[in-house]
């Protein structure tokens, strides 16, 4: 366990060892930093993330990677149509002794990649998503503790709608980001081509362990939030709610509905990681703002007319800030 003078001597570690981080996932993933940055925020945060892309793009590879410079132990549980709640939780199995035992499921980790959630039905969703909330698995009435940190990254392909089970609003308030993976710019794809096609295989360093992890995340509760910040959060997120007297003019014309609590929580949590991976002590507004899309783009629902026009979220928030 890290021993520091004080909270701004802490602050600095954290700043260096995200500075680690990096340069250790750089070695086997090329570009994706601002993917790469949201991820470890939102362990930091203690929160959990949604991974948007297409197929292809290593997301798998990536929240490996992850998993394993923060010494943490990870797994991964391939979603699909026929997949039922005990396949993640586990099950009681009879035992030599004809007792009842909880044989544990892969949810027990403390990085769970699930992979294409919305490829199960709802009520499998609903199993992980209570662990998530709870950080408790309850199978025939006992409740087994998960280990700390617990973390989900799950992944969802944009494409291919057929058989898949969105994910209910409510459920996805759950994700602290929704990040978007984009293809690789062409100098970063030319680096992974040549990085994958040759026999050099990389190993990395462990550079944090998960009671470090645990440390940080208190860290960055304590981190003070000037008043205008927390404001200038809470006004964000008012200001996508339509048909209220905060509501903007393109909010009321495209949105549904907007963003609830979560998003002022996550708001400020997040612009408080981001300022202590910069080095900052305090956040200010352009640490809300570096970090809105992520946690406002799957918390507010376009109207007919927003997808009749083409509006996408991520222009709405756009036009927010």
């Amino acid at each position: 366990m890290m021993q520091y003078k004080s909270d701004a001597e802490a602050i600095d570690g954290l700043a260096s060892h995200y500075k680690e981080l990096r340069n250790e996932i750089s070695k086997i993933i090329v570009g994706q930093e601002e993917v790469v940055r949201l991820v470890i925020s939102s362990v930091m945060c203690d929160g959990h993330s949604l991974l948007v892309g297409v197929p292809g793009l290593a997301k798998t590879l990536l929240i490996k990677t992850i998993a394993d410079v923060l010494d943490l132990s990870f797994k991964r549980i391939q979603f699909t149509p026929d997949l039922m709640p005990s396949d993640i939780t586990g099950s009681e199995i009879l035992n030599e002794k004809r007792e009842f035992q909880f044989n544990r499921g892969p949810i027990f980790a403390n990085i769970i990649l699930a992979d294409e959630i919305n490829r199960t039905p709802p009520k499998t969703q609903a199993a992980l998503l209570e662990a998530m909330q709870e950080r408790v698995v309850t199978y025939g009435g006992h409740a087994h503790r998960l280990e700390l940190p617990f973390f989900v990254l799950a992944t969802q392909n944009p494409i291919e709608q057929e058989g898949t089970y969105p994910l209910p609003e409510a459920q996805l308030d759950r994700f602290m980001f929704n990040i978007l993976l984009t293809y690789l710019s062409f100098s970063d794809e030319v680096q992974m081509v040549k990085n994958t096609t040759s026999n050099q295989s990389m190993s990395l360093k462990k550079i944090i362990s998960g009671n470090d992890i645990l440390f940080y995340q208190n860290l960055i509760r304590k981190i003070p939030v000037a008043e205008n910040v927390l404001q200038y959060a809470v006004n964000l997120v008012h200001k996508t709610r339509p048909n209220t007297s905060a509501a903007t003019e393109k909010a009321n014309q495209y949105l549904q509905w907007g963003a609830g609590p979560r998003a002022s929580q996550f708001l400020v949590l997040g612009a408080k990681c981001n300022a202590a991976l910069n080095g900052k002590y305090s956040p200010d507004i352009e640490d809300v703002k570096a970090i809105a899309a992520p946690v406002l783009r799957h918390r507010i629902v376009r109207n007919y007319k927003a997808e009749a026009e083409g509006i996408e979220t991520d222009d709405i928030v756009k036009s927010l800030l």
